[in-house]
């Protein structure tokens, strides 16, 4: 089942909406006219509502779709939605970007451009948002500049999730699903009322499998492990005007997550291919490029345990406002362990450990509608305070490998910490005005101040042998002892939001908008090159979006197509972005100039028959730097003899923004006489090729590819309940493709590999 800008693809033996959006049960309709495609509910403008009512880019996803295509990671989201791209490698380095803006992964000291909602809270890291989807509800994704309703300013989306709330009848599920590469989840729900204004849920969820990425030191498979946690639910309804809703969760990770395959050792210049000399007098042996191996003599580990709780309050006061609080804390601890890519002792473990809490309050009053004029007005609070400690434990042949003055880092041993503590208060309106019947304007408007107080150290270095001269000055540079002081940001962030909506008859909506968002600046919390650049380098300055969108949604064939469509055109300032240094093999965040998105996105659903669904979706998205003078060189420009500081690379496409994106699948079902329901899904999503990292070097180019998926299965009723069991393929065609590439050393780049074919049978009952 789909849900796209507003469709809801619901099978013949679940529920339709009438005209008022009340359930109604299919066999109803049968006795008419071919059932039409159900309204969706969204909650987009703070408000309960048809999405094909909300004049802005919508896609929705429900839980009987994550189910059909196996769904059940958000970084999979990408085969689903148009313009969104999930960078992912661990749980830390993991971002979405929507438009093509926003892939930041590994950002500590950086708020992301698309925010993550669980459950109407605020994900203050992407990496919270990277576990299993337990008991999803509903996910909506919006693209464009949020937060003009939504409580932390984004500049380029949201991803919505919600989950199920407690129910005040009886509802159990269980799941059990197996596949290749010894792929094994579980997962169970359980609600119901606890007492006539009290109803509770649990829900819980464990996954494991052996990972795909072999490692042809020690023969053991990679990239795989076990993923567990559970969510706790209570639902107050003392009266019909009030409700609370307590949430308290708890996830975790152990795995060897993070693998990076060799993708390309960059250029050759003047006949030597830095990457593979010094590999070969390290003694290394490389393995081929674009193959699911890696020869590491390391180990490979990361570990994550977050948890969080969330009360939410809603009141229906008497002059039918409505007042919402929800009040929230959440924490994250992510610890890895990661090996240097070589079958050698060049670097034996580096990375960075994140311990990160949040807090948030959020207050939103909601008028009552139907009237000329309605609006939400709204005051929002979010603390973060978050240390993280990098860690480089260089082995005997680190010298050789860095091309550094021998015992310059050889054996040596470098810790360093960062913090940065956060504080951000908004307060936020939008008013929708009803100019006639068809007609409204909406306008919004909210103003962020936020402190960011912050400071980077390094201790001296540890190990190697005492050294002097070149060696020593090295060793200084990559290794010294920093402290950055104390460093403090405090920034006032405009947003703004207009939009103008015409409804010309009752199946088409037509819109235009104008939006502004920002985002405050961020810091650098590693070293990097801030010995020799100065303190206020670690310093990231805020980015600033101009949005501009020209849409319509329909409806046609009788309510059994769905056709949306729209046009939009982004210019932001000082964009926000990931570069890399060679020389300290750091990556660090920067202002990337100014960069214009714009393009074209199309979202159709089609019911031509009873139980036959279609979706199909895509965008085409160009994403230029309009002016980035200072941009870090490609290693082919950056190695040779005499090359300079920086390259301009003004009219280069941006980091992982792929031109063209289209997702087309389909669900159909069926009754048999004994009242059985087969039903089959399939599902194809291409993505054409996208520049791999910020210096778009032309070795470091993700190429385009398409996976396709398969299930079938069989469902009907025992008992009290339904069981249901799929047998599924995923990448039938076994398609080897990359979803992102890193800058490597030595000018060389490493990628993460897109999951094999794997085949796999799920049962499930619901009773």
């Amino acid at each position: 089942m789909l849900l796209l800008s507003g469709t809801s693809l619901i099978p013949d033996s679940i529920v339709l909406a009438d005209t008022d959006n009340d359930p109604i049960p299919v066999q109803s309709a049968q006795a008419g006219e071919e059932p039409r495609l159900g309204a969706v509910t969204v909650n987009a403008r703070r408000r309960e509502e048809s999405a094909q009512d909300v004049p802005t880019p919508i896609s929705v996803l429900d839980a009987q779709t994550l189910e059909n295509q196996r769904i059940y990671r958000v970084q999979d989201l990408q085969q689903l939605v148009p313009s969104v791209n999930v960078s992912y490698v661990h749980a830390r380095q993991s971002s979405i970007s929507i438009r093509g803006l926003g892939n930041n992964p590994a950002s500590d000291g950086l708020e992301p451009a698309v925010g993550t909602y669980l459950d109407n809270v605020y994900l203050g890291r992407p990496g919270m948002a990277v576990f299993d989807l337990l008991d999803v509800e509903q996910i909506d994704v919006l693209r464009g500049p949020q937060g003009t309703l939504f409580g932390k300013n984004t500049t380029a989306g949201v991803v919505n999730i919600s989950t199920r709330k407690p129910t005040f009848h009886p509802e159990r599920s269980v799941e059990i699903s197996g596949g290749e590469d010894g792929y094994f989840q579980t997962k169970g729900s359980v609600s119901g009322p606890l007492s006539d204004t009290l109803a509770g849920r649990l829900s819980a969820y464990r996954t494991r499998d052996d990972g795909y990425v072999k490692n042809i030191h020690d023969g053991d498979d990679l990239n795989g492990g076990a993923r567990q946690g559970f969510r706790s639910q209570l639902l107050w309804r003392p009266s019909e005007t009030f409700n609370l809703r307590w949430i308290g969760e708890y996830n975790e990770e152990d795995s060897d997550n993070g693998i990076l395959t060799l993708y390309s050792t960059g250029p050759t210049i003047d006949g030597v291919n830095r990457y593979e000399q010094r590999a070969a007098a390290a003694g290394a042996r490389l393995v081929k490029a674009r193959e699911r191996k890696v020869d590491l003599d390391s180990d490979q580990q990361v570990t994550v345990f977050q948890g969080g709780t969330s009360l939410e309050a809603n009141w229906t006061l008497p002059n039918d406002f409505t007042l919402t609080s929800i009040s929230a804390y959440r924490w994250w601890d992510f610890t890895p362990r990661n090996d240097d890519g070589l079958n050698v002792s060049a670097q034996i473990n580096a990375g960075v450990e994140v311990r990160d809490k949040q807090y948030s309050q959020e207050f939103r009053l909601a008028s009552p509608l139907g009237g000329a004029f309605d609006y939400v007005l709204g005051a929002y609070w979010f603390k973060q305070d978050l240390d993280n400690k990098s860690f480089n434990y260089y082995g005997p042949l680190a010298d050789i490998w860095n091309g550094t003055v021998t015992g310059a880092l050889a054996n040596v041993t470098s810790i360093g910490d960062g913090h940065i503590e956060t504080d951000s208060y908004a307060l936020f309106a939008q008013g929708n005005w009803h100019l006639t019947p068809r007609l409204d304007l909406t306008i919004g408007i909210r103003g962020t101040y936020e402190e960011k107080d912050s400071w980077v150290r390094r201790d001296a270095p540890r190990g190697g042998d005492a050294v002097s001269g070149a060696a020593a000055s090295q060793r200084n540079n990559r290794a010294g002892a920093y402290d950055s002081g104390d460093l403090s940001q405090y920034t006032f962030s405009p947003s703004g939001l207009l939009s103008l909506s015409y409804r010309f008859n009752d199946r088409w909506l037509g819109y235009a908008s104008l939006s502004h968002g920002e985002k405050s600046g961020g810091v650098n919390l590693t070293v990097g090159s801030a010995p020799s650049a100065g303190a206020d380098s670690l310093l990231v300055g805020t980015e600033r979006v101009n949005n501009a969108e020209l849409g319509f949604k329909s409806t046609l064939l009788d309510g059994t197509l769905l056709f949306n469509a729209n046009v939009f055109w982004t210019q932001v300032h000082g964009y926000q972005a990931n570069a890399y240094d060679h020389a300290t093999r750091t990556s660090y965040l920067t202002n990337a100039g100014d960069v214009r998105s714009r393009g074209l996105e199309v979202e159709t659903t089609w019911r031509p028959l009873r139980g036959l669904t279609i979706n199909a979706n895509g965008s085409y998205n160009d994403v230029r730097y309009t002016k980035y003078e200072d941009a870090p060189c490609p290693p082919e420009v950056g190695f040779r003899s005499g090359a300079p500081a920086s390259c301009d690379l003004t009219g280069h496409r941006v980091v992982g923004a792929s031109r063209w994106i289209a997702n087309l699948n389909g669900h159909y079902q069926w009754t048999l006489n004994n009242g059985l329901q087969p039903y089959l899904n399939a599902s194809y999503a291409f993505r054409y090729r996208a520049v791999g990292t910020i210096d778009d070097s032309e070795h470091g180019q993700i190429p385009s590819y398409a996976v396709v998926n398969l299930s079938s299965g069989l469902r009907g009723d025992f008992g009290d309940g339904q069981w249901d069991v799929s047998l599924w393929l995923k990448n039938a065609f076994d398609k080897t493709y990359y979803t992102s590439l890193w800058n490597s050393a030595n000018g060389g780049y490493a990628g993460v590999l897109g999951t094999p074919r794997t085949l796999g049978l799920t049962a499930r009952y619901d009773f």
